[in-house]
Parts: C-alpha cells; structure tokens; sequence
C-alpha cells in the first residue's frame, strides 16, 4: 500500500519513454494492435504504449498500484481497462496480439513453477503469432551488483534504505527497503521485503518452449544483440 504512494519518486531515473520506444521497436515486423501489460505497476509502459496507438490492458496484484495506475490514465485522458490479476493466472476475455511484461515482473515469480504457469498463460491468451515480450534481472546482477550492498537516497520528500543479500544455491535474493516520507514537519516510516528469483537464460528459454512458442530469443536488454554473462538485464520474445 504505502510503497504505491512512493514508487514513481524511487523509480524517477528510470527512462519509461526509452523503454517503451524499445517495446515498441520488438513489434516491428508483426501485427500489434491490443496488448496485455503485466505487472504494470504504476502504469507508466502501459499509459506510453496507449499514447502510441495500442490498445492496452493493464495488469497487477496490487490494487493500490492499479489505483496510481488509473489516476495517471485519466489525467492524461486514457481509457486503460486496469485488471487486478496474479499474472501466472492470466485470464483474457479474448486473445490479444502481445502480452508484454516490464521491469522484473518474471523475477517476482519465485515458487517453483510459477515461471512456467504464467509463460502458458501468456500463450493461451495471445493469438497465433503473438507476442510475449519481458525481461529479467539477471543472475550477475544479484549476485555481483546487489547482494551484500546498501544502497540509499535522502531527498526533502523522501529518503530510503535498501539492503540486499543474494542466496546463490536458492537463486533467491531478498531486498529489504525502508522508506521515510516527509509528512507536514516530521517522516513516516514504512518498511517493504521483496523477493526475487535469478533464472538463467537457457532455462528460460526452454520453459517458454514447452509452454509452446515456436520461437524465442534473447538480448542484451534494449538491444538486439546476443546477451553476454555480465549483462545485468536481458530481455526475451517469444512468438506463439
């Protein structure tokens, strides 16, 4: 709940326009018309990929995110069908030419098959051809980047505090962040714990042919270029 109120300020380096511009440029070559955003947070892929002419369903767990999600819509004068949904349940009323999921969606599917449940789900709710777009946090990056390192912010508005530790054999790493929001003259704290899981690039893309695409890759994230085991995010498309 709280971490939706605070989720844009933390995240307000991150250029959305650039990564949406690179979702758009993996369509080229197909015939995207409607596309399902999971794990759309607050919206921010979701609200660039309407702008551009697509027909956009967005997709969380979290009501209070959707809720962020829909005033940003509305503000700019969007009609964005937000859907509160676990994505590994993904449930559409009709196929749609793309389902797309941004920013480490696939790394919070940490239970043992869960990965799996929402790659088939992807797949039945795409129509032939369709696209599956999404990228990871890699395996190097939790463990050379995150784990063991605090990283921290203190603004006017808000400071925070996040802690890592990366479990190699459980492949699991644990953020712990503590937020502090300036509230009239003193801060509220609030604490999240995420987890997410490190899949490999292989094993990705073998999952997502047993789900049925007759086609993946991999890149180095906002490139077409082949991955290398450094790279800290890696992006797949897969074609039904």
């Amino acid at each position: 709940g709280d971490f939706a109120g605070v989720y844009d300020q933390l995240m307000r380096d991150v250029d959305y326009a650039a990564w949406a511009e690179y979702i758009i440029a993996l369509f080229a070559g197909h015939d995207v018309h409607t596309v399902a955003d999971c794990a759309c947070g607050t919206g921010e892929i979701s609200v660039r990929l309407q702008e551009a002419g697509y027909a956009v369903t967005g997709i969380d767990r979290s009501e209070d995110m959707l809720r962020v999600a829909q005033q940003k819509a509305r503000q700019k004068g969007l009609r964005i069908p937000f859907i509160r949904q676990d994505m590994e349940n993904l449930r559409l009323h009709k196929p749609v030419d793309a389902v797309c999921c941004a920013c480490d969606g696939v790394n919070y599917l940490v239970e043992e098959g869960e990965a799996r449940d929402f790659f088939s789900a992807a797949y039945t709710a795409l129509r032939p051809g369709g696209l599956l777009l999404f990228d990871i946090s890699s395996g190097y990056k939790f463990a050379n980047i995150l784990s063991g390192n605090v990283f921290g912010e203190a603004e006017e508005e808000i400071a925070f505090i996040w802690r890592n530790n990366y479990d190699e054999e459980a492949r699991l790493c644990e953020m712990e962040l503590t937020c502090f929001v300036k509230e009239g003259q003193g801060y509220t704290r609030f604490d999240e714990r995420h987890i997410q899981r490190a899949y490999e690039i292989d094993e990705t893309l073998s999952m997502l042919k047993d789900a049925g695409f007759r086609k993946a890759s991999a890149y180095r994230a906002f490139t077409l270029e082949a991955p290398a085991e450094n790279d800290e995010r890696i992006q797949f498309v897969a074609v039904k």
